[in-house]
Formats: C-alpha cells, structure tokens, sequence
C-alpha cells in the first residue's frame, strides 16, 4: 500500500509545474484588476507600500491551504515523509513565500520605480521560487487535497493524448532551455521591457511568461522522477548561467540608458538612472548565476555518488572466479 501511494505521488510530479505556472499566472493576471501599475507616492516621500491585491492572496492562500489538507491526507495514508519528504515540503513553502515577497510585498510595487529592484523581483520569481516549487511536487500534493472523484477526473484529463504530448514537449530539457532563454532575452529588450511598464497587461504578460518558462526549465533538474539526462541538465544550467550573465554584463558596463522610463523616479531613491541600471544588471549577472551553479554542483555530485553507488554495486556482485573462462 506505501509503495502505491508513493507511486501515485510520484506520477503527479510529471503534471507539478503545469498546475504551478497556471496558479501563478492567475495571481500574476489579477494584478492589473486593482491598481495602477505606478504607485501614487506622496511628494518626496520614499515609501512603497505593501501589494495586498485581494485575488493574489487569496490564490496564494488556497495554493497553501490545499497543500496542507493534501499533505496531510498523503501522510496519514502512507506515513509520515512518505511520497513527498518533509524537505520538498518546505520547499513548497519557501517557494510561496518567495511569491508572496515579489508579488505582495513592496517590492512590488518598488519595482516600477527602480530598475534594481525590478530585477530582483524577476531573479526572486526565476531562480528562487520556481525551483523550490517545482521541489515541492505541489501537484501530488494538491491532488490529495481533492475529493476522490476529482482527483480521479484530473489525472484522467492529464493522460489525454494531446494534453500529454504538449507537456512532454514543454517539459523536454531542450526545450524549457531554449523556451526560457527566448523569454529572459526577449523581454529585456528596451521597447518591450518600456511596454511592460507602461501597460499592467502587458506587465502581467512578463511575469507569467517568465515565471512559466522558469518552472518549464527547473523541471529537468529538479523534477523529474528520472535520474538519467543529468549531463544534459548541467550543461544547460552551465550555458543559462552564461547567457544570463552576459546579459547581466552587458547591463553593468553599457554606457547607455536601455529604460529611460525609470530616469524620473531612481533619484528618489539617490541613484542615477545609470546607477541603478548598473545595479540591475549585478543582480542579473552574480546572484543568479550563483543559483545555476549552486545547482549544477549538487547534480554533478548526485551523478558521481549514483555512478559510485551503481559501481559498488556491481563489484558485490562479482564473486572470486566469477570471471569469463
């Protein structure tokens, strides 16, 4: 019984961040429904208030209540850290209080005021929630939290053919890699990051379409149930680390002002708009980049235990005079 119900939970692993990029871009696309995407601050004043958007809370509220009901359900059936461990549990949870500190805390709204901090928001949406997300196995986890009929209708509804070949698509490493890669590059370009700004639409648009790709592209790493593909994994953890770094670079060093859009209001806050772009691109090109090789070094140490692991093994295996005559 443990065995199958770990199954079960291990089968919803391949359906986690489908239902993770679609809660996400729900909260992400109720955010234009309530304010500007300027905050009105008081003359002189530096103060930026808290995002308490009602359907972002509320979404991240039930995403919470039902991993809890979920969970508890799961380890009731088949004992405690069984299925789902209680270390992707609190993944689970740093990665929504990730969401809740770039989508609900000031820097939110912080974000359309400094392009730093803008940065931050999207490296905190990319490289920290996505991936403990995408740890936590949400999917087998909510689906416990459900009715039995519905959870019965929804692994139904995933094994349809179409359904299941869009998802082996999207989730094929190089895929997500080239997918995430596209976004990162596309929407840092001046006219459509200027667009983002001024249009909440098309700012809710950024978001989701960078936080989609990034659970897509964490899912190869951290996800799959699989251990093979893990060379492949580190080498486009290795090239996103270098692409997203020249991009960093190329924000640091540039001469020019790429968003003039945030020329008016960084000197509130006692940065040069050049200042401030420098910054950003730091932020892009270090802490990020720390985070892919933090985990390339983990899969390249879990790929050498395995292949010690698998090797000792086999030496126990053979016996004295085992040999081929």
């Amino acid at each position: 019984m443990v065995r199958r119900l770990g199954a079960v939970a291990m089968r919803g692993m391949t359906r986690t961040p489908v239902l993770s990029a679609c809660t996400a871009a729900a909260c992400l696309a109720a955010a234009p429904l309530a304010r500007a995407h300027v905050p009105d601050l008081p003359a002189g004043s530096t103060e930026v208030p808290w995002t308490f958007e009602p359907w972002i809370v509320c979404l991240l509220l039930l995403g919470s209540a039902l991993y809890a009901a979920g969970l508890r359900n799961l380890w009731r059936r088949a004992g405690i850290h069984r299925g789902v461990s209680g270390w992707q549990a609190a993944a689970f949870a740093g990665g929504q209080l990730a969401l809740v500190a770039a989508l609900v805390s000031p820097l939110d709204a912080l974000g359309t005021l400094l392009f730093s901090a803008h940065m931050v928001q999207h490296e905190i949406l990319m490289v920290v929630a996505a991936p403990l997300l995408v740890i936590g196995r949400p999917l087998a986890v909510w689906a416990w939290g459900l009715p039995p009929r519905w959870r019965s209708g929804a692994g139904n509804a995933a094994r349809l053919g179409p359904i299941a070949a869009t998802w082996r698509l999207l989730t094929h490493p190089a895929v997500a890699w080239a997918l995430h890669g596209v976004v990162l590059w596309a929407w840092h370009m001046p006219r459509l990051f200027e667009a983002a700004l001024a249009r909440p639409g098309v700012h809710t648009l950024q978001h989701t379409s960078f936080f989609a790709s990034a659970l897509l592209f964490w899912w190869a790493p951290l996800g799959s149930a699989s251990r093979q593909g893990q060379g492949a994994s580190m080498f486009y953890l290795f090239t996103t680390m270098v692409h997203t770094a020249a991009l960093g670079a190329l924000l640091t060093l540039s001469p020019a002002l790429w968003y003039p859009a945030y020329a008016s209001t960084s000197p509130a806050f006692g940065l040069d708009p050049l200042e401030d772009q420098q910054l950003g691109g730091l932020v892009m090109w270090v802490p990020a980049g720390l985070a892919y090789l933090a985990v390339g070094l983990a899969l390249a140490a879990r790929w050498l235990r395995d292949g010690g692991m698998a090797r000792g093994s086999t030496l126990k295996m053979q016996t004295p005079g085992s040999g081929t005559k």
